[in-house]
């Protein structure tokens, strides 16, 4: 049965390394299927190019550690995942699931549709990242998924 669905993300967050900038961890008990990431920045005025990557990890960061916030879709004010942002320790890398260069006047937006939604599996981790340092801004990113189980 499903228990919601949610969005977690940070705001205006000042990066300027190759870092982990937000971390979701799925419940041993039920998958998280991600609907939606994003990056984009607000100080910025001039066009310049970054990377993106959505991966899964192995092990976790250590970070911020925040509850996923319920969407206003009508979610159980509970989600059973764990969110954590910007990593002050990554954790191990694994297999990079979705990466692309962006313009940082543009941002990075990805809505897949159902058949390429990436599904956590019970226990499983995936996080956005830079992979390169980018140059300083004022970053918002987010993941918007499903709690199913």
């Amino acid at each position: 049965m499903a228990k919601g669905e949610y969005w977690t993300h940070g705001d205006a967050q000042t990066v300027s390394t190759a870092i982990t900038i937000l971390e979701l961890t799925a419940p041993s008990t039920a998958i998280e299927i991600l609907t939606r990431w994003w990056i984009n920045q607000s100080s910025v005025t001039t066009s310049t190019a970054t990377r993106g990557r959505l991966l899964r990890k192995t092990a976790t960061v250590t970070g911020t550690a925040s509850p996923p916030t319920p969407a206003p879709r009508g979610a159980d004010a509970a989600s059973g995942a764990t969110v954590k942002w910007i990593a002050t320790a990554e954790g191990t890398d694994g297999t990079v699931v979705d990466e692309d260069g962006f313009n940082y006047l543009n941002g990075w937006l990805i809505i897949p549709g159902e058949p390429e939604q990436v599904i956590v599996p019970p226990s499983g981790i995936v996080a956005l990242k830079f992979p390169a340092a980018p140059t300083s801004a004022s970053w918002t990113f987010g993941m918007a998924h499903r709690e199913v189980g």
